[in-house]
């Protein structure tokens, strides 16, 4: 019997923060809370955007233009990624954003302002996508789930003071610096990400060859599913006030996603196929579920609950807490991830539930705080168990177009789940908010029970 070594150590688990990924992990943080610190912050600087560029219906399209810029930059970063690697879609959507930014900032209309919207929402798209796969290729396996969860977390100081501070640079400088002011922070995450960009563990994947591989019809799929997606939400939206106009518009933007989306995702991933297809499903069922509740319950408390705005505020405050919570929970060890994710949809769901608690009479809207903890820690322990098992799952030469998929989904559910609850509540009425939330919430819950019974299908055929 032979006696262990002096020499020899314990393992130790790879630290994110340790002398190897130090530089690396503070550059993707800083790059990923700009982005997110800007898009909090443009919700409370545009009524102050709107009456300088007289454009009152400004808020709405700032957001939906962001979104759909980024969907298209997502497919294209992700083909580029695979192909030539995660450098050169990184640094070209850095430039775009601040490009972006620079546009908005000094936009001396609203058609200017829109451009340079756009423009930020295709660096931020090509980013994001660049950052998995930056991920994937520089980490090892096990820090992956918490970087992952870093991530996570990186948006929620912008959650909790972006609107706040955007609202005072706003009043004090001008919102024009809101935009301007994020310009310069760029230069130190840039300097640190340089190793990273030049790193790439293990050989250079083969060229991609399957149906996602192709530069023309990707790009293809991803205009039409863009356009699609813009079209339908316009159309959702102009149902109660044109019927037949909008309802054209839904129909052809419906037409239009049917025929790109499907080009955009793993094979079977519409009809929930198992392991891959799946799991990049379960981001879209989690986002749908969780936002589509999120963008209205400020509705509910201040207009049903009788809070100010700034109390409403405190509610989606603890959403984005436990969403840290549940995000550092996951990273502490390795977990079966489809039952992890299985439980996120049922916190999700829950939580869900539990805001429908403030439509009893008699009961405060504060009852809503515990209830969107639950919910955001379903979101902290699924979104990056999604990300970590997707990344799993992709052979190398479709890490790039995996990691477009799952903003796809995500952007799309959001969105999509957004707009349609709009429709819910002018249909309904502005008398009558509490209906249109509980009816809103019913389909939330149903979406996040369909994440409850399909999770399990993340699991790899055997």
């Amino acid at each position: 019997m032979t006696a262990p070594k002096a020499t020899d150590a314990p393992y130790a688990p790879p630290r994110i923060f340790g002398p190897a990924y130090r530089t690396a992990s503070l550059g993707i943080l800083l790059v990923v809370t700009l982005i997110a610190f800007e898009g909090m912050s443009v919700g409370a600087i545009m009524p102050a955007v709107s009456d300088d560029l007289d454009a009152l219906d400004l808020y709405g399209m700032s957001i939906s233009v962001f979104l759909i810029a980024g969907l298209l930059a997502n497919v294209v970063a992700g083909l580029w990624s695979d192909r030539r690697g995660h450098a050169l879609p990184f640094l070209l959507g850095v430039g775009l954003f601040v490009a972006g930014m620079v546009v908005a900032g000094a936009a001396g209309t609203k058609e200017l302002f829109i451009v340079g919207r756009v423009v930020q929402g295709l660096g931020g798209g090509a980013v994001i996508v660049a950052i998995y796969v930056m991920i994937v290729r520089v980490y090892v396996p096990e820090a992956r789930p918490k970087v992952f969860a870093a991530l996570s977390a990186a948006w929620v100081l912008p959650a909790l003071i972006g609107p706040g501070v955007g609202g005072i640079v706003a009043q004090t400088a001008g919102w024009r610096w809101v935009f301007f002011g994020i310009v310069p922070l760029v230069i130190p995450a840039m300097l640190m990400l340089l190793p990273a960009l030049r790193t790439d563990e293990g050989p250079a994947p083969a060229p991609p060859t399957g149906p996602r591989s192709r530069p023309l019809a990707m790009t293809l799929a991803a205009t039409a599913t863009a356009a699609g997606a813009g079209t339908l939400l316009y159309g959702v939206d102009r149902l109660h006030t044109i019927p037949l106009p909008g309802a054209i518009a839904t129909a052809v933007g419906f037409v239009a996603l049917a025929v790109g989306l499907p080009r955009l995702l793993p094979p079977g991933a519409l009809r929930f196929g198992r392991g891959l297809p799946t799991t990049v499903m379960m981001r879209g069922v989690l986002s749908s579920a969780f936002f589509g509740i999120n963008a209205f319950l400020p509705l509910l408390l201040t207009k049903v609950s009788g809070l100010s705005v700034a109390q409403a505020g405190v509610a989606l405050t603890t959403g984005a807490l436990g969403w840290t919570v549940g995000s550092y929970l996951q990273s502490r060890r390795e977990y079966d991830r489809p039952r992890l994710v299985r439980l996120a949809a049922a916190a999700v769901t829950a939580g869900i539930v539990l805001t429908m608690l403030a439509l009893v009479p008699g009961l405060t809207g504060w009852v809503t705080v515990p209830a969107w903890v639950v919910a955001g820690f379903g979101m902290g322990i699924g979104t990056p168990s999604i990300s970590v098992t997707t990344m799993r799952q992709s052979p190398d030469a479709e890490q790039g177009a995996n990691s477009a998929a799952l903003q796809v989904v995500d952007t799309l559910g959001s969105a999509l789940t957004v707009g349609i609850g709009g429709v819910l509540i002018n249909l309904i009425g502005h008398d009558d908010i509490a209906t249109g939330y509980a009816t809103l919430a019913v389909l939330m819950v149903a979406i996040g029970l369909l994440g409850v019974v399909v999770a399990g299908r993340m699991r790899d055929v055997s």
